[in-house]
C-alpha cells in the first residue's frame, strides 16, 4: 500500500506557484552549467601551474648553495645538457617569468567564468527562488 504524505499548505501554494522553465532559462542553466566545468578545469590547471612554480623557484633556491664551477644537468626537451649554475639559472629565471604569465592568465580566465556564473545565478535564481540550486 502506497502511503501519501500530506502537504502543507506553504508546499501546495509553492506548488501552485512554479514557473514554466522557457527555452532561455534553460538555455542560462546549460551555460551556467558548462562554466561550472570550466571552473573546475581551469582550478585545476591553476593549482598544477602554482605546484610548477613552486617547485621552479624550490630549485632556484638549491643552486644558490652550488658553487659556480659546477656543471648541472639540465632538460632541454628529451635531453640532458650539463650547464654551468650561472646558465641554469638564467633559464630556470626565464621559466619562472613564463609561469608567472601563464598563472596571470589563467586566473584572468578563471575570474571571467566565475564573474559570468554569478551573474547567471542572480539571473536564474531571481527567476525561480528557492525553486533551483545552483550552488556545487
Amino acid at each position: 500500500m502506497l502511503s501519501r504524505r500530506m502537504l502543507s499548505r506553504e508546499e501546495e501554494a509553492a506548488q501552485g506557484e512554479e514557473k514554466e522553465v522557457r527555452k532561455e532559462d534553460q538555455d542560462r542553466i546549460n551555460r551556467f552549467s558548462r562554466l561550472h566545468n570550466r571552473e573546475k578545469a581551469l582550478q585545476g590547471e591553476l593549482q598544477t601551474k602554482q605546484k610548477d612554480k613552486e617547485d621552479l623557484e624550490e630549485i632556484s633556491s638549491e643552486l644558490e648553495l652550488a658553487d659556480e664551477d659546477d656543471k648541472i644537468p639540465y632538460k632541454i626537451g628529451d635531453s640532458f645538457f650539463s650547464l654551468s649554475v650561472s646558465e641554469v639559472q638564467e633559464r630556470l629565471s626565464t621559466s619562472v617569468e613564463k609561469i608567472n604569465d601563464e598563472v596571470a592568465a589563467v586566473e584572468e580566465r578563471l575570474s571571467g567564468v566565475r564573474e559570468e556564473m554569478q551573474e547567471l545565478k542572480t539571473e536564474l535564481y531571481g527567476r525561480f527562488g528557492s525553486s533551483i540550486n545552483l550552488e556545487a
